[in-house]
């Protein structure tokens, strides 16, 4: 059997309602499985513009529960096409309890597992802690008909521990819905700085964990809400990286964009045979881990 995966990304930009949006995810991922991919992965909250740059209760009627309307919309979506589908959803759990979620629908339509994003920030535009729970579903892979999936959300990203725990627990890949972009105030050496850093963490992740990485961001400029605030610039740039970090395919900053791109899935125990990060790890020494912070 081929260990060939084709896989899509789906790099759009908010198009004014969750109707319109979804549509446009049905044509793109039916464009990708027309082109042979399996996997097709969506950017962080895809049903609507990035509601976070402000706090407003109004903006929780777009949670909705799981499963509910869109998975409904997106399982057949998957179904129909044979893919599995990596969806992003702002989910209504109970009253007043909310989280950023994850969905993976199998090929055959079901609901195959979902992620509540743990990292969760709170900062100038990015207000997310005034939306969302912390996950409390842990770092747990989600089995589908091409493999173990590690899939983690946006602001997980940066944290080399949760790629880490994914990748223990046996993930097979990395897998990033992501909402990030620039502050049109910032200086362009700075906005690149973020950028490249943005791009660098994630490959790294895949470097150190032997793992392909999957990263699928949006585009386009999205004002504040309350019209006091720069707005958010998405910088696009979508990548998938193979696991020695190398660069497989790759996004532009400025249009949406379908990007495809073939892993290797064996090349996986290949790298980590020649680098075995794993083998060599100092468990009996990595207590300080669960500190905070530790003083000198």
């Amino acid at each position: 059997m081929s260990s060939s995966l084709r896989v899509a990304l789906v790099q759009d930009r908010d198009r004014g309602s969750a109707h319109a949006n979804l549509a446009r995810i049905e044509e793109r991922v039916a464009q990708a499985a027309a082109a042979g991919a399996r996997l097709v992965l969506l950017q962080e909250l895809h049903n609507g513009a990035y509601f976070c740059q402000h706090q407003d209760v109004r903006e929780f009627e777009r949670a909705e529960p799981i499963p509910g309307p869109s998975t409904e919309r997106l399982a057949a979506l998957a179904q129909a096409h044979a893919v599995v589908l990596v969806s992003s959803l702002f989910e209504r759990r109970a009253a007043g309890l909310y989280h950023n979620t994850a969905v993976v629908f199998d090929a055959d339509g079901r609901i195959a597992g979902r992620y509540r994003k743990m990292h969760i920030p709170d900062d100038p535009g990015f207000m997310e802690k005034f939306y969302f729970t912390p996950g409390d579903l842990g770092f747990e892979p989600i089995d589908t008909a091409v493999g173990r999936l590690g899939v983690l959300v946006c602001w997980d990203q940066w944290y080399p521990e949760a790629a880490r725990l994914m990748a223990l627990a046996g993930a097979e890949m990395l897998l990033y819905p992501t909402a990030i972009g620039w502050d049109p105030r910032d200086e362009h050496a700075e906005q690149r700085r973020q950028q490249e850093a943005w791009v660098l963490s994630q490959r790294g992740h895949a470097v150190a964990n032997g793992l392909p990485v999957l990263s699928c961001n949006r585009v386009g400029d999205e004002s504040d809400p309350t019209g006091h605030g720069p707005g958010i610039r998405f910088w696009g740039t979508s990548f998938v990286a193979g696991p020695q970090g190398e660069l497989l395919a790759r996004a532009g900053e400025v249009d949406d964009e379908l990007l495809l791109a073939d892993i290797d899935l064996a090349r996986s125990e290949d790298v980590r045979r020649i680098w075995p990060f794993l083998r060599d790890r100092r468990i009996d020494a990595y207590g300080d881990l669960l500190r905070r912070f530790r003083s000198p």
